[in-house]
């Protein structure tokens, strides 16, 4: 689900049990440093409401923020709210589950139409 895009980025909400979007370039560029200069700004700009909504609204552990492209080769930026309770913590979303997430969290849907708002 897209819940923000103009002609530089756009934000998607990812299927998961915790808070995670993931900021896409909207052109089709591998590597950060082909981002021109505005590309870069609204990247870093978006990330930054991200990671204040998030604390703000969920109030998690840790906030994760990666740039990964190994198996999509487009410039792309996870945000993810991190808490003790979920399936994976300590380990990366990735990584190996830990154990049955205990999470309690408000609604996502409100955060990710309120966020979308707001950026």
């Amino acid at each position: 689900m897209i819940i923000f895009s103009n002609e530089s980025i756009r934000v998607e909400v990812e299927d998961a049990e915790i808070p995670w979007l993931t900021v896409f370039c909207q052109r089709g560029v591998k590597e950060f440093f082909q981002c021109s200069a505005e590309e870069k700004i609204e990247i870093f700009r978006v990330i930054d409401i991200i990671e204040r909504q998030m604390d703000s609204y969920f109030s998690p552990d840790k906030i994760n923020i990666a740039s990964f492209g190994n198996m999509l080769p487009q410039v792309h930026w996870h945000v993810m709210a991190r808490f003790a309770g979920d399936s994976y913590f300590p380990q990366p979303m990735w990584g190996e589950k830990q154990r049955e997430s205990t999470l309690e969290l408000p609604s996502s849907d409100v955060f990710y139409q309120d966020l979308g708002d707001l950026l």
